[in-house]
């Protein structure tokens, strides 16, 4: 199992201890939609905000993993409820690695609105 692997096994079980024993502890993360966290004070905020606000991984399927010494990359689809609202995207990782731990994870997401934004123009 890789590093980025324990990272998404941590958000599975929805256990913040899991999710930062795989950062760095200044490491940055980039979500999908733009915040940015430095730190696991402030990563053990978001993810317990977001546990807190009903947020739940229903699903996180990883469909191509690829790693080096120096980073990790991940294709996958993303199903989760946040506030009563059930939602599924597909995305990537870009992580980069410092001691064996992510100290870089950028997030990019799909989104249909984006799928039909780009439809007005075809």
């Amino acid at each position: 199992m890789t590093i980025l692997d324990k990272y998404i096994s941590g958000w599975r079980a929805h256990d913040v201890a899991a999710i930062l024993a795989t950062l760095t502890p200044d490491c940055v993360v980039i979500e999908s939609f733009g915040p940015i966290y430095r730190g696991h004070d402030w990563i053990e905020r978001w993810v317990s905000t977001w546990l807190a606000e009903e947020g739940r991984v229903i699903d996180w399927t990883v469909h191509d993993l690829r790693s080096s010494p120096e980073g990790e990359t991940a294709e996958w689809t993303f199903h989760y409820t946040w506030r009563g609202e059930e939602k599924s995207f597909e995305g990537a990782t870009i992580a980069k690695l410092h001691d064996g731990k992510l100290s870089y994870l950028r997030e990019y997401a799909a989104t249909a609105e984006l799928y039909e934004w780009q439809g007005a123009f075809e």
